[in-house]
């Protein structure tokens, strides 16, 4: 059932019903971990809340997840059910101080064989600390390589903050894909070119691997004629990239984090959960099409 007070309703084209989460079919496993950077220097895309539902998503469907938060603001730690208090140690103390991921990983509630390395805090000093630190662009790259040799993984979701610091720069060096989540309003390409160049830069000097793979369309209303026109721009400029699933402005979407919740947890049977679902899916199944 779908709730009367979900804000635009995503289009019957768009998000079709699926299962709910309980009842999620068993999602194709990747041939290797498919490492996602997930930016947008465009802050209010919805790029954690995209991070964090999809994570849960995929191990929902028995897939294995790591949702790396890089964003001092632990928006992303919040959102799965995980302390972040000034003192918690995580993403800061194997960025800084050279310590293991499995060290400070932390179980989330929100699905089965879905892990988080937290951020707290301290992260908002990292920026300025890493300038002065060997190799300061490939630490997170040489942890997350450490950690899975002992503990196989089949996602990695690295959650950056809204700049092109860096954090984002690790998480770029670190992850073979990028996702985007763009938003269906105004100014939706904005801050993309950007990016763009700074992925041009990056497989230039840093990691000849990274690719844009994949962009999420967020805050879709299919009340208003903007939000398919920009659907169609987006679409246009990034035909194989840009999935079908859109994701609806969704009242329960925005809700769940203030519960410490996706939104898989807090209204599974709402259009923004279904929605989740479906862009999980697609991601999934791409994976093994595209021979990950």
């Amino acid at each position: 059932m779908i709730d009367e007070d979900e804000a635009g309703p995503a289009p019957e084209v768009e998000v079709e019903t699926v299962p709910a989460a309980a009842s999620l079919p068993q999602l194709p496993r990747p041939r290797s971990t498919r490492t996602f950077v997930v930016a947008n220097q465009k802050g209010g895309v919805g790029k954690t809340t995209t991070t964090v539902n999809l994570a849960a998503a995929l191990a929902l469907g028995g897939l294995r997840v790591l949702v790396v938060d890089l964003d001092p603001q632990g928006n992303a730690s919040t959102a799965l059910g995980v302390d972040h208090h000034a003192g918690v140690a995580g993403t800061y103390e194997v960025l800084l101080e050279g310590d293991r991921v499995e060290e400070h990983v932390v179980a989330s509630p929100e699905a089965p064989n879905l892990h988080v390395l937290p951020a707290t805090i301290d992260l908002a000093g990292a920026e300025i600390e890493l300038v002065s630190v060997v190799a300061r662009e490939t630490r997170l790259k040489k942890a997350l390589a450490a950690y899975r040799e002992t503990h196989p993984l089949d996602y990695v979701l690295l959650d950056c903050p809204p700049s092109l610091g860096l954090l984002t720069l690790n998480a770029l060096v670190a992850a073979d894909e990028i996702l985007i989540p763009i938003q269906c309003e105004y100014y939706a390409l904005e801050g993309v070119s950007q990016l763009m160049r700074t992925i041009d830069m990056v497989k230039g000097q840093l990691n000849d691997d990274l690719e844009l793979s994949t962009i999420v369309l967020t805050m879709f209303d299919g009340r208003t004629r903007l939000a398919s026109q920009v659907a169609d721009e987006v679409r246009g400029h990034f035909r194989t990239q840009t999935l079908p699933t859109v994701i609806p402005r969704s009242v329960r979407i925005a809700e769940a984090p203030s519960y410490g919740q996706t939104v898989l947890s807090y209204q599974p049977t709402s259009v923004g959960a279904i929605a989740y679902l479906n862009a999980a899916r697609d991601i999934a199944r791409r994976g093994v099409e595209g021979g990950h």
